[in-house]
């Protein structure tokens, strides 16, 4: 495919599969980390149901170790959008439930979103969680369905799922079940900048080239932050960086790059030899680190 080619089933089959979602469920919810994936969603959404508000609203999993930039696009989105916006976080979690933090040098509250997550879907009664999982990211997400079914515990069990041939998609579920649905699950990460490009869609500054601190672990250029202890061989140095997916400070890596316009970073895209996934520190846990968070719950 060229670059700036982008094929419009693939906005079109997005669009069915929210008016699908809210013709099907009574409760459905966004899933939004400030991502460009998430930011993509909010996007079709918007054409989805135009001209009206949308009446789905967006859930934020808040670690406390966000970056700020994207932060403050969230916010910026929500109120450009009059969107309504649920932020349910990570520390109020663990305070009320008495949970254990990770410790040593790679700490993390991934593994606790999931808590977070579930205690949403259980508040609100949201029976149809909308995420921006695509097919090409990492082979768990290889397995998905569009509609992928849920137990009452957040568990995702293979034998659980639906055939979806002829663009059918089956929302019928139990009570407790939820759905998790994934409409851009076709789309490549070269698909979304293409559409971000054509579309113009703004996207925090984190994913284009600009100057930061950072440093060195484990081959990887680390964000420098609040959240992270530096060992004493490692030091802080500036750096033109950007970030080619963006998650909690504590778990994404950044990228040696002077790509500062989206057709540069498309350009570095094609030509890269490592997939996105490859700067997500917390997928370098274990060959089934996706796998794991899968089945408990989170994605």
């Amino acid at each position: 495919m060229k670059i700036s080619d982008f094929p419009r089933s693939l906005e079109n089959e997005a669009i069915y599969i929210f008016r699908e979602t809210l013709a099907q469920f009574e409760r459905p919810v966004l899933l939004f980390s400030g991502g460009k994936d998430s930011i993509t969603l909010v996007h079709l959404m918007l054409r989805a149901f135009h001209p009206l508000v949308p009446p789905i609203p967006l859930l934020h999993i808040d670690t406390g170790h966000n970056f700020p930039e994207a932060l403050r696009f969230r916010d910026e989105l929500v109120e450009k959008y009059q969107l309504t916006l649920h932020v349910r976080k990570v520390e109020d979690t663990i305070r009320e439930k008495g949970l254990q933090e990770e410790t040593g040098k790679y700490a993390s509250r991934n593994a606790l979103q999931a808590v977070t997550l579930l205690d949403a879907i259980e508040e609100f009664k949201f029976d149809a969680c909308i995420g921006g999982a695509r097919r090409d990211e990492e082979k768990a997400r290889a397995k998905e369905r569009i509609f992928s079914v849920r137990n009452d515990f957040g568990e995702w069990d293979s034998r659980r799922q639906r055939p979806e041939v002829f663009d059918i998609l089956n929302g019928r579920i139990h009570p407790g079940e939820n759905v998790r649905v994934f409409p851009i699950s076709n789309w490549t990460e070269l698909d979304v900048w293409n559409y971000i490009r054509e579309e113009g869609i703004a996207l925090p500054s984190l994913y284009f080239a600009h100057e930061r601190e950072v440093f060195y672990r484990d081959g990887l250029i680390w964000p420098v932050s609040d959240f992270i202890r530096l060992s004493q061989d490692e030091s802080p140095e500036r750096k033109v960086v950007r970030f080619r997916t963006v998650g909690d400070m504590t778990c994404t890596a950044a990228v040696d790059s002077q790509a500062a316009t989206i057709d540069l970073v498309m350009e570095e895209i094609a030509a890269a030899e490592i997939s996105e996934r490859g700067a997500r520190i917390d997928d370098k846990r274990s060959e089934a680190a996706m796998e794991l968070r899968k089945q408990n719950g989170y994605f």
